[in-house]
């Protein structure tokens, strides 16, 4: 798996002149990393990858249509101890999942600029 969107997030920088194309960009990358073959979703409200993806998905689409999605089911993904970490800790990537949480923090203070 390449996870080239991932890596691209990680090392380039949030585009603060539209934060929903930076949204959208973090949450490509949740996809990847929850795609990773032989994840272990033993810890994660998850039971695999088909499921995570299709949540994701469902936040993703609404980010590429421009339309905002709820700050808490975006926010709960990257959350301590939410689902992206859960799955993370146990598969063996919990250091990529800090640096994607960062940017999207980054990009939630733009979003969500007064919560």
């Amino acid at each position: 798996m390449k996870l080239d969107r991932t890596k691209e997030l990680i090392h380039g920088t949030i585009d603060e002149s539209d934060p929903y194309v930076s949204l959208v960009h973090v949450l490509e990358s949740a996809i990847e990393l929850v795609q990773i073959p032989d994840n272990d979703f033993c810890w994660s409200c998850w039971e695999d990858s088909i499921e995570a993806t299709k949540e994701i998905t469902k936040l993703l689409n609404m980010a590429k249509s421009y339309t905002l999605p709820e700050r808490v089911k975006v926010g709960l993904l990257f959350a301590p101890t939410g689902p992206l970490q859960e799955v993370s800790l146990s598969s063996g990537w919990a250091e990529p999942l800090l640096k994607v949480a960062e940017k999207y923090d980054q990009v939630e203070k733009l979003l969500w600029p007064n919560s």
